[in-house]
This record gives structure tokens, sequence and C-alpha cells, in this order.
């Protein structure tokens, strides 16, 4: 059965950065749409950033962009993001997800098929 994992979370103060990772076992990205969504309590899940795998096409939610940059390695089946620039308010738990979205439902949950167990990201001082 497929699985995504993420990594790379943790405590950072605002400003800084932190690179986050998601690789698949039993599943190949290539050909896939992969993305990062995010979620704090009470709220919705709330899309970041997205890849297409197949030209590298990417999406970024109005919050990120500029601060954050979503890429991806073939050879380790792994998908990265990137963030600098942290602000409390990229507080949450942070999901990659996978699935064969096309380029109209990059942002829409409903489009991605396989989901990790999320990291926590704490923005503070």
């Amino acid at each position: 059965q497929a699985q995504l994992v993420e990594s790379g979370g943790g405590l950072v103060q605002p400003g800084g950065s932190l690179r986050l990772s998601c690789v698949a076992s039993e599943l190949t990205f290539s050909g896939y749409t992969t993305a990062w969504f995010r979620q704090v309590p009470g709220n919705e899940r709330e899309f970041v950033a997205s890849i297409r795998w197949s030209g590298g096409n990417t999406l970024y939610g109005s919050p990120v962009k500029g601060r954050f940059t979503i890429s991806r390695d073939y050879a380790k089946n792994t998908m990265y993001l990137q963030m600098n620039s942290l602000k409390p308010e990229d507080t949450g738990v942070y999901y990659c997800a996978a699935g064969r979205a096309i380029a109209s439902t990059y942002s829409q949950r409903s489009a991605y098929n396989y989901w990790g167990q999320g990291t926590q990201v704490t923005v503070s001082s």
C-alpha cells in the first residue's frame, strides 16, 4: 500500500527557514501531481503549493508565494518544500499529497488520493 512520509518540521523563529521532505513508498511520483497542504486546529486544510512531476509546473497559494519553493527529485522519489521568511501564521501541520490532479484542480484537496500523516511546523519567538 502506498505511503507518504513527511519530515523536516520543527520549531523556528520568525524570519527563519525550514525544508520539508515527502518521500513515497509503493508509489512512484512521476506521472502524478504532488502538493503540500497545511492545517491548524479549527480550520480547513489549506493549499500551500503543488508540482506536476511531468513538466514541473508549479502553483502556490497566495500566502506563501515568493517565500516558499516546491521542488522534486526523481532519483529519490521525493518532494520538497523550502520555506523561507517564515511567519507565525505559517504555523500548522503540513501534509504532502499525491494524485492525478489536472490544472484546474491543483489546489483542491479532493484531487489528491494519497496523503501523509503530517509534520508540525511552529513559527514562534
